[in-house]
Order: C-alpha cells, then sequence, then structure tokens
C-alpha cells in the first residue's frame, strides 16, 4: 500500500521551485494559483531569500502549492492509487486537495487566509518552536509543561516540537529535558498549534463557510488523531480547529502501520517525513521529492506498491 504525505512549514528552502517550473504547464498553474490568491508564489518560490519565506504569510501557500505541483508531476491521483494520503500541520491543506475534499485553487485559498491569520496572531507576542531530538515523551512533555512551553508536535521517532515565547524556547535551551541530544530552533514565525494561534481559528472558521468540501476520494488520514476522516465537512472542520492543536503525526504513522502501508512518497520540498518514517516505520520504503530528479525513483516506487494490488485483482 502507497501513502503520499505532504510536508509542513519549515521544509522551504530559498530557490527550492525553481528545477520544478521547467516541467511542462508547471509554470501556467503557478502563475494561475498566484492570480487567484494575490500572492506571487513564482517569484517567492525561485527568487526570494530565506527571511522572505519565512514568513508565515508566504511560506504556507508556498508549500502546498509546492505539494500540488509535485504530485501532479507524478500523474493523476486516480492513477497513482493511494491507499491514504496525509500532510504534516500546514499539508494536511494539500492532502485535503489530493483526497478531492478541495480543488486546488479552494486549497490555495484557504491556506492563503490561513497563513495570514496565523502571522497575525503570531505578531501579538514573539514566539517560535524548537525541536528535540532524542528522549522518552513521559519525561519530555512533562519538562516542556513545566517550562509554560506546549509539546505542539509530537512527531515520533524521538522527534517532540516544543513551542512557546521566546524567552520559554530560551529556557528550554539551557535547561534539556533527560535523553534529549539536542535542542533545534525551527524556521517558522510563531508559536504554531498552541494557544497563542486562537485568534487564527476564528478567521478560518470564516473562511470554511465559503467552501463546500466533498467528502474524500481517497483515505484521508488526520493530525488530530491520527484516524481516517470520511466526509469532506469533517476533514475542513479538523483543518480549521488543528491550528490551534497539536499536530499527532506519532498517530498518523501508527495508522500507516496499521493499514499495511509499504511505500511512502513525501512530496516536494521533501526529506522531513521520510525522515521520521525510515526511524519510525522500518521496512517501508520511501522516497522524498526534493527536485524533479526524483520523480522516476517515486514512480518505480508507486509501480511496485500496486503491483501486489494489481495481481490480487487479477487473481
Amino acid at each position: 500500500m502507497l501513502v503520499l504525505v505532504a510536508p509542513g512549514q519549515g521544509a522551504q528552502t530559498p530557490g527550492f521551485l525553481t528545477p520544478w517550473l521547467d516541467l511542462p504547464e508547471a509554470a501556467d498553474r503557478l502563475g494561475a494559483w498566484s492570480d487567484a490568491i494575490g500572492l506571487d508564489l513564482t517569484h517567492y518560490g525561485t527568487q526570494a531569500d530565506a527571511d522572505a519565506i519565512r514568513d508565515t504569510a508566504v511560506a504556507q501557500p508556498l508549500l502546498v502549492a509546492a505539494g500540488l505541483l509535485s504530485a501532479a508531476a507524478l500523474g493523476d491521483i486516480s492513477g497513482l492509487a493511494p491507499g491514504a494520503v496525509a500532510g504534516h500541520s500546514v499539508g494536511e491543506i494539500t492532502a485535503a486537495a489530493l483526497a478531492g475534499v478541495l480543488d486546488d485553487t479552494a486549497a490555495l485559498t484557504l491556506v492563503r487566509k490561513r497563513g495570514l491569520a496565523m502571522a497575525e496572531a503570531a505578531a501579538v507576542t514573539e514566539t517560535g518552536m524548537s525541536a528535540l531530538l532524542g528522549g522518552d515523551p513521559e519525561t519530555t512533555v512533562p519538562h516542556l509543561e513545566a517550562l509554560g512551553l506546549t509539546p505542539a508536535n509530537v512527531n515520533g521517532a524521538g522527534q517532540i516540537v516544543a513551542a512557546g515565547t521566546l524567552e520559554q524556547l530560551a529556557a528550554l535551551a539551557a535547561d534539556k529535558p533527560e535523553g534529549v541530544r539536542r535542542v533545534v530552533p525551527l524556521k517558522v514565525a510563531g508559536a504554531f498549534h498552541t494557544r497563542h494561534m486562537a485568534p487564527a481559528v476564528d478567521a478560518l472558521a470564516e473562511a470554511a463557510k465559503e467552501l463546500t468540501p466533498a467528502d474524500p476520494a481517497v483515505r484521508y488520514v488526520s493530525n488530530k488523531d491520527g484516524q481516517a476522516v470520511a466526509t469532506g465537512t469533517e476533514v475542513l472542520s479538523r483543518l480549521v480547529g488543528q491550528v490551534a492543536n497539536p499536530v499527532r503525526w506519532d498517530l498518523c504513522m501508527e495508522t500507516f502501520k496499521e493499514l499495511g502501508v509499504t511505500a511512502l512518497v513525501e512530496l516536494c520540498p521533501g526529506g522531513t517525513l521520510t525522515g521520521l518514517a525510515k526511524r519510525a516505520l522500518p521496512g517501508v520504503k520511501t522516497v522524498a521529492l526534493k527536485t524533479p530528479e526524483d520523480l522516476d525513483a517515486a514512480r518505480e516506487l508507486i509501480a511496485e506498491a500496486s503491483t501486489p494490488a494489481a495481481d490480487a485483482a487479477g487473481a
């Protein structure tokens, strides 16, 4: 079984979309999306520097656009026949489009409003996020809570992301939980998936009222609890609420295990989620789409993952 996954904020790097725009129709598609949401995605994906694409209002639509461009380069979603789709944080909007819950333009319109609302919420207090590498959640989580921090991303594979004020994060860097090897500040501009994002939930709820979601055509695995969601209305509701609630990617990977996933392809800009999968899902083959040069390897893996199902259908 194949699962397609989409990364979240912090995965972007300057110029990462440049090679993708050489693919047929990619530049036109990105230009049309830019016009639809009033943001020059081509500029930010090819010419802007690290500080410019760190801006939440820019990074989020840029990442969704990158995921959709790379998915289109792989081929029609029905032909890829994934057993499931999922996204990490803002990547959930990419996954919603892949599952057919939203069309591409609706997904980008929603993520543009999400990014603006979260940037506005982040501007109220100086906040951020840091990844903790190593350690045991039973020790790490109480330590974070004692410092006033939130375990905003529970990623599995020995990684938890803490979020809170810059002062709280500085205290964490000076006083790591037992067993944690490193504390790594992330390239994000706010304490996402915490109470600091509560104002953005209201703004996103208003934006969601303008959309008409369809039920998922592909199994959609949610960050809220790692469970598959059956209706488009529930997917959209979860996308709104998840802005201020922790991402449970560890539970998503547990669901992948239960489903019998054998192959995982991470859409552009890939790397983060395949890294987690390699540690948490031994035996699952992975490909990260970083540049178009990775497309052939991804197609080969997709074909390999679909062969048993095809054989069984033929039998």
